[in-house]
């Protein structure tokens, strides 16, 4: 496995980033994960697009887009894999011990990861803690992720992949890794981005290919939603068929089952839509 590591590919073995990086000594850093299959990306430049937002969002540098495209590139064709993870880092780069960022220039990470299809439904569970809709990082795709990895492991240990936040005035939000739609009384409804939730790429492309609306949706709609289904990178379009102990009988519903569809053929036919 070769990966891109600040302007050039290694061996995973051998590459080296500081131990003193700011990404990994308090965070400071951003990320996109980007399906590739059989070595091509989808939606790469929307991808980009929010690298470049979060980077602005975080006051880091403004990634060089095109040397970011040079590396995805370059790993994509040293590992090639039916269906893979690629995974861009950006980090604030070698600084002191401390919050206050170095001067050293940032560190770029593109590395790839064998992936597998994703089943058509999946179990899910709403956690007690919440998204805060006006952090400073609120929107920004960053690599301070331990509050996600807190939550996913309650969802494995419910036997579920995924856990649902509220946000701090209890509306739904999001997912540790996607967004999620809601159908109630025959209408396809998603939180809209002020709930703090991220402005996912598959999210927007479903929303757009579906006429989903944006609407502030209290936490229990998903007691009585008559469809749920999750949105990312890997999951494309899934249905839902438990939330905590309830059962959505029938899971992908109608209307998921559609947006499924929808999304497949759209996504076929556009790799950078």
């Amino acid at each position: 496995m070769k990966l891109w590591v600040d302007g050039g590919l290694h061996d995973a073995a051998t590459a080296r980033v500081s131990v003193l990086d700011h990404g990994l000594t308090v965070g400071d850093g951003i990320f996109e994960t980007v399906k590739a299959t059989a070595g091509r990306t989808f939606a790469l430049t929307r991808h980009l697009e929010r690298l470049a937002r979060s980077a602005r969002g975080l006051g880091l540098p403004e990634p060089d887009l095109d040397e970011v495209r040079r590396a995805c590139a370059a790993v994509l064709e040293a590992n090639p894999m039916a269906l893979g993870r690629l995974r861009i880092t950006y980090t604030g780069g070698l600084s002191p011990l401390g919050s206050e960022r170095g001067d050293t220039g940032p560190t770029l990470v593109v590395a790839l990861g064998e992936a597998s299809r994703r089943p058509d439904s999946t179990a899910v569970i709403t956690v007690p803690w919440t998204r805060n809709e006006r952090g400073a990082l609120t929107g920004l795709k960053t690599t301070s992720y331990a509050e996600n990895v807190v939550a996913l492991a309650r969802a494995h240990e419910h036997g579920a992949s995924e856990a649902l936040f509220a946000n701090t005035v209890g509306q739904l939000c999001e997912g540790t890794g996607s967004n999620v739609f809601v159908v109630v009384g025959g209408r396809l409804l998603t939180p809209p981005v002020s709930s703090g939730c991220l402005a996912g790429i598959t999210r927007a492309l479903a929303a757009e290919w579906t006429g989903a609306e944006e609407a502030d949706l209290p936490l229990d709609v998903l007691e009585r939603a008559d469809e749920v289904f999750l949105t990312s990178t890997l999951r494309d379009v899934q249905a839902v068929h438990r939330i905590d102990g309830r059962q959505l009988a029938g899971a992908p519903g109608p209307v998921t089952a559609k947006a499924m569809r929808v999304f497949d053929e759209r996504a076929a036919s556009d790799l950078d839509p």
